[in-house]
């Protein structure tokens, strides 16, 4: 009887499906229209012409100032490519676990290495753009925005599969909200003790 309970998948409520989906769908636009400006900038590099990102707002706020850098296609492609792929996965999850279909344990696992990377890499691409480069791209920082609540959700929903009654999974439970306002937290005190007044100038 207990390992029919234990073996039975954690379905997590359509109102998170939803969540996981617009999340997954903000930072899936946020890649697009990064990806198309830095096809717009390649176009007119060719052309021998001058561009301008849409999101090219002062010195150091600029989406071409960071996505020209060697840190923009880490893997041999443009970061935003994968973003791409990986939030159109994230979508097509969330719009079945917001259909109240059950979603095995392995995909919950499969969702949360692929979370643990994509945090990973946003927090290594966080640490460059403020430290390495010098500039902010406000595309990239929307999906800096999205990665973080989709991590704590993830990690929520698999600490309920694997682990329902671990001390770290009620914390993932009762404190969401806490956890990713506190990390929204720091990551802004870091951009204002980098760059203060000077994102204005």
């Amino acid at each position: 009887m207990n390992d029919t309970v234990e073996q039975q998948p954690y379905a997590p409520s359509a109102r998170e499906g939803v969540l996981v989906t617009a999340l997954a769908a903000i930072g899936f636009v946020a890649s697009v229209l990064l990806t198309n400006d830095k096809v717009k900038a390649l176009q007119a590099e060719a052309d021998g012409d001058e561009f301008t990102a849409s999101c090219d707002v002062s010195a150091f706020v600029s989406c071409s100032g960071v996505f020209n850098t060697d840190q923009a296609a880490v893997f041999g492609i443009p970061n935003p490519l994968i973003g791409i792929a990986g939030f159109a996965v994230v979508i097509t999850l969330g719009v079945l676990v917001a259909a109240r279909i059950t979603l095995p344990r392995f995909v919950w696992i499969g969702l949360f290495a692929g979370s643990v990377f994509g945090i990973g890499f946003v927090t290594w691409l966080q640490y460059q753009s403020l430290y390495e480069i010098g500039k902010l791209c406000p595309y990239c920082m929307v999906v800096w925005a999205v990665m973080i609540p989709l991590f704590v959700i993830v990690a929520r929903a698999l600490g309920h599969t694997v682990a329902p009654d671990a001390a770290v999974t009620r914390l993932l439970s009762h404190w969401t909200l806490l956890i990713v306002l506190l990390w929204y937290v720091v990551i802004l005190a870091a951009i204002w003790f980098q760059f203060g007044e000077t994102l204005w100038a």
